[in-house]
């Protein structure tokens, strides 16, 4: 390809570049700690979606997909990422990634083309198809395309989905590079390249098929690399291939979950969690409880079985005008309805002083919402119970979040009652 890329030394020529101070006596890249953590060097804050410059249509898919003020990251990141400076960001999952560089693609974007003007790697197939549902919800006022490229799925059916033409391709390395070579996919247009969980990636030794693509990419492509640690080989992605990048550092917020116990009840079939929810409710009502769903559809369905069940509930979506969901809202507060399924729209919002339970019907589908969920119960240092049904599907998901919040989450006690 007459276009291609190889690696470049050459630097941004704007004012980016003038305001470095970050020359380094050891002759290491500039602005990283031999400890591996990379020195911010961007510092403005923009606390409001409204104030981003984002396109109207982008920012009606934001407040659709349930964001309400951006996070820390988005706070600092959307901006320069949507001017096309080159980005790494250093910052832990669950801190609104994925949003942040999605936001810049989808404000990049010509929808008006059909070819290809993003591609987004990552580590693994689930993550990929992850980033491509944030991609898709975000953009839906927009009708922006997104594909995920991933192995384990018809070769056929993604050289089809190609040559339909995709505004954003989201991919695990192999299979991209597959489809380039093939020259199903084409990349000529590409005019941002995100390199997502860099860290990760690098450590599953997809370096070389990494860089294989890079090389493919026009000279001028915009390139984000997202990281939470900056080992040599990140370092050496990020001098090779990118032009005096912007940077910057979120430490995660200290998230506690102290005074709430969390249980699980494992449930062998999605069909059985509302026989387990009917046996549950008069634990339920002993105190006021928030049931989280994944789905405004769902909240709808649970509402109507409970009901024909003969169940007293109350139910509060977005798809509920204002007035409806003030009412909803005001009975919950006084406790006049003491059951209330929502999905993760209001997590951030609901702060009722009696809730000391929260179900989670489903899991949150990202980790971040869980913390917001059953941090309804035990606000404030009030104690609080959280009981997430789990099927077989779900054992994963449900470690991850151990995990990611260094927490235990046990099997439900006979006696959950007396905790609450």
């Amino acid at each position: 390809m007459s276009q291609s890329r190889d690696y470049r030394d050459n630097s941004r020529p704007d004012d980016v570049s003038s305001n470095r101070d970050d020359q380094q006596s050891d002759g290491g890249p500039p602005g990283m700690d031999p400890d591996g953590m990379i020195e911010s060097n961007w510092d403005e804050v923009v606390e409001s979606f409204d104030d981003m410059s984002l396109k109207e249509n982008l920012l009606r898919g934001i407040y659709a997909y349930g964001f309400e003020k951006p996070s820390a990251i988005q706070q600092r990141a959307i901006v320069p990422c949507c001017k096309g400076y080159d980005l790494i960001a250093q910052a832990q999952s669950g801190t609104g990634k994925t949003a942040t560089f999605a936001i810049g693609i989808l404000q990049q974007l010509d929808v008006s083309q059909k070819d290809c003007q993003a591609l987004v790697l990552a580590p693994t197939r689930e993550l990929a198809q992850q980033i491509q549902k944030v991609v898709i919800a975000l953009g839906d006022y927009m009708s922006a395309q997104c594909h995920a490229c991933i192995g384990g799925t018809s070769v056929k059916d993604d050289i089809r989905k190609l040559e339909m033409g995709q505004h954003v391709v989201v991919g695990t390395p192999g299979r991209v590079y597959d489809m380039i070579q093939r020259r199903a996919f084409n990349v000529k247009n590409i005019k941002l390249f995100v390199l997502d969980e860099a860290d990760e990636m690098l450590s599953r030794g997809f370096k070389d098929q990494i860089y294989d693509v890079f090389r493919l990419l026009p000279a001028d492509a915009q390139v984000v690399l997202l990281s939470a640690t900056m080992p040599s080989d990140v370092l050496e992605v990020t001098k090779k291939f990118m032009r005096d990048p912007i940077r910057i550092l979120v430490k995660k917020e200290e998230l506690t979950l102290e005074g709430i116990k969390q249980f699980f009840v494992l449930v062998d079939k999605e069909d059985w969690k509302l026989d387990t929810l009917c046996d549950l409710y008069e634990t339920l009502t002993i105190t006021q409880a928030v049931i989280f769903l994944n789905t405004r559809r769902k909240v709808d369905w649970l509402t109507d079985k409970m009901c024909q069940r003969d169940f007293t509930v109350s139910s509060l979506h977005g798809d509920m005008d204002q007035k409806e969901r003030d009412v909803i809202m005001r009975q919950f507060r006084s406790g006049s309805s003491r059951v209330l399924i929502t999905t993760d729209l209001l997590a951030r919002g609901i702060d009722v002083q009696q809730v000391s339970l929260v179900i989670n019907y489903d899991l949150p589908t990202n980790r971040e919402n869980y913390i917001h969920r059953i941090g309804r119960g035990g606000r404030f240092g009030r104690k609080g119970v959280a009981i997430n049904f789990v099927t077989s599907d779900d054992v994963r998901v449900l470690q991850d979040i151990e995990k990611f919040y260094n927490t235990q989450i046990e099997e439900m006690p006979m006696n959950v009652a007396d905790l609450i």
